[in-house]
């Protein structure tokens, strides 16, 4: 189908299709093109994410997923009642694990130089308000259970836990607020190309895939807190070697300022993981999903004393000088 489209609405001939990640695929003459669904996009985020992409190419990076333009220079196809934007792959290289952390600080690098406005994906200054919303929307579903019985372990979990939690989230909003008033951004702290979640996966499993459709505009900690939660709880026990290497690769290109660190440091005091497994919890039908997430759910709670001690170990670990760059250090979640 994929081939039979790329033929009639972009002019090419391209080889069989194969799978990428959550995408159909089909490679043609070491060029690699990729059917995104972008029925979820409005037309102005897809400018800007259009942008973005023109941007980094023309700033020297070889990986970056491309719009392609259909014959008639539209940027999207309605095709089988939904919309469909098409990305090409010039360089489809095959991805190499080493470096991460230099080459997620070159690519922050190339996005800061954006010098066009970015207004609809912007997130830059919004965490603040979009924590607080996440979490007055928990503590209303938290007020309404309070007087009832837990249906069933998922639920007794959730009463029991969400004020400890809401503790957390709570002290995660202050840090952030306080380091927007106490402290000066520099250079290195301007809005660049960001993830919505930047994961060990998303720049592709077996070749180079940065796709905009994962990005967005914001402060580049947002990523590095991203990419150091998920590989803290991919194993916590051995997750210091790696991350210890990340931040060294990624600081011998853009060393973090005093700003970034604090940022950094609120995203991490912020508990997504919890808050991500009650939300998902609520939406799914499947009982299989809520059997995965009730499983979730216990690990996190067996696992807060590490948790808490990661926290408050981190910036000795990271070796952040916290005494020059007066970055406050929380007494209560000291290691």
């Amino acid at each position: 189908m994929f081939t039979k489209l790329l033929k009639e609405q972009f002019g090419i001939e391209a080889e069989g299709t194969m799978r990428i990640g959550k995408y159909d695929a089909c490679r043609k003459q070491g060029q690699l093109y990729l059917l995104v669904p972008a029925g979820h996009v409005a037309d102005e985020e897809l400018e800007e994410l259009e942008k973005m992409a023109e941007h980094l190419v023309k700033n020297g990076d070889r990986n970056i997923s491309a719009f392609l333009k259909t014959k008639d220079g539209k940027q999207y196809i309605d095709w089988q009642n939904s919309r469909y934007c098409v990305l090409v792959n010039q360089h489809a290289q095959n991805r190499k694990m080493t470096k991460f952390g230099r080459k997620l600080a070159k690519f922050h690098y190339r996005g800061r130089t954006i010098s066009f406005p970015v207004k609809k994906m912007s997130r830059i200054g919004q965490w603040k308000q979009l924590w607080e919303q996440r979490l007055d929307q928990m503590e209303k579903v938290w007020n309404e259970m309070l007087f009832q019985k837990p249906d069933n372990d998922f639920e007794r979990m959730f009463l029991e836990s969400f004020p400890y939690y809401m503790g957390l989230a709570e002290n995660s909003i202050q840090y952030l607020v306080d380091a927007e008033l106490d402290d000066e951004p520099v250079m290195v702290d301007s809005g660049t190309v960001c993830h919505v979640r930047l994961l060990s996966s998303t720049w592709g499993d077996s070749y180079y895939m940065k796709n905009p459709f994962d990005w967005v505009f914001d402060h580049s900690s947002r990523d590095l807190a991203e990419w150091t939660r998920e590989r803290y709880f991919h194993n916590i026990k051995t997750y210091q070697p790696e991350l210890r290497q990340f931040l060294s690769e990624y600081q011998s290109v853009a060393p973090l300022s005093s700003f970034s660190w604090r940022l950094y440091y609120a995203r991490l005091l912020f508990p997504l993981h919890y808050f991500e497994t009650i939300e998902d919890y609520y939406v799914t039908d499947s009982e299989q999903q809520k059997l995965l997430l009730q499983e979730r759910l216990q690990k996190y709670l067996w696992q807060s004393d590490d948790h808490e001690k990661f926290l408050g170990g981190f910036f000795e670990f990271a070796e952040v000088p916290v005494k020059k760059f007066r970055i406050p250090v929380l007494d209560w979640i000291r290691s």
